[in-house]
């Protein structure tokens, strides 16, 4: 369970569908997502894995998805390797703790990006028009700063190798049509005042996140992918934060800045990572998922 994936090819199903992290095997009428340890940084994957990661990214990501089923359903069926199909059988022990049997859907095209926080392009951004998507904000704002309320900012869904793009509501609303996105925006911002309101209580910020959605065989719009997890969000801790500068995530950070410190020019081919840059990558994976579900991996 704990040896590091950079990818699977399991014998006796189908070839799968390769992400950035997540190998997707199709099995009957569902889906088997499994996620591996890759780790995309810069949109660019690096040679080596980060141990326990997509552990933690499947830990977390069931965690919240239980959590928001309220608010909206989502794609998730079972974590639980003993309930998959049978020809997932004699690949169990690879697929335990880090692969879930989800709903086929139809994949909006749009990422549902929520700021609560002004960070990353949306800091970049602002800087230079005092608007983030087209979202007008006060004057004045400084980086890391909170915003007054959280913010939809979508973009469109790039490609591996390529970067998402950011676009106002009304471009979202031409893509996947006004009324998906309307309701794209009122689940997403739901889902992250719920988790954010749960995450502040455990000592973490959650800046911003990414998140996707996808219409099922009745065309009803549902959650699907990842969700909260710090390959799709923004983690600071609370002890540590303080407005005006960048704050320390529980994520690839420590593999950014190893990554900008011998000025990598963020093309393939990536170099390889330092033992103590993925040794720390890792603890910072484990300890975000211990600190939010309680769960000891």
């Amino acid at each position: 369970m704990n040896e590091t994936i950079l990818k699977t090819n399991f014998s006796g199903m189908s070839e799968p569908k390769r992400g950035k992290v997540r190998d997707i095997y199709e099995v009957d009428d569902k889906l088997l997502i499994v996620s591996t340890d890759r780790l995309s940084a810069f949109d660019v994957i690096m040679n080596q894995g980060i141990p326990q990661k997509g552990i933690v990214l499947n830990t977390i990501s069931s965690f919240w998805f239980r959590m928001t089923e309220a608010i909206i359903p989502n794609h998730l069926i079972s974590i639980n390797v003993d309930e998959f199909p049978s020809v997932c059988e004699p690949h169990k022990e690879s697929l335990r703790g880090r692969s879930m049997l989800v709903k086929k859907t139809k994949v909006v095209p749009i990422e549902a990006i929520v700021r609560g926080y002004l960070s990353g392009s949306g800091w970049n951004e602002y800087q230079k028009t005092g608007e983030v998507c087209s979202i007008k904000l006060p004057k004045g704002l400084v980086e890391s700063e909170k915003l007054p309320r959280p913010i939809f900012t979508p973009s469109t869904k790039a490609e591996i190798g390529t970067h998402d793009e950011n676009i106002s509501f009304d471009q979202a609303g031409g893509i996947a049509g006004a009324d998906i996105i309307d309701k794209m925006k009122t689940a997403a911002i739901n889902i992250f005042n719920t988790c954010a309101e749960y995450a502040l209580k455990k000592g973490i910020i959650i800046a911003d996140t990414k998140m996707e959605f996808g219409l099922d065989e009745k065309n009803n719009l549902i959650l699907i992918d990842e969700l909260l997890t710090p390959d799709s969000s923004r983690f600071w801790q609370t002890s540590t934060y303080a407005k005006g500068k960048s704050q320390q995530s529980f994520d690839k950070q420590f593999v950014r800045d190893f990554l900008l410190s011998i000025k990598f020019n963020k093309q393939p081919p990536p170099p390889d990572l330092p033992e103590d840059v993925i040794t720390m990558t890792s603890k910072k994976y484990i300890q975000a998922v211990k600190i939010l579900t309680g769960i000891d991996l």
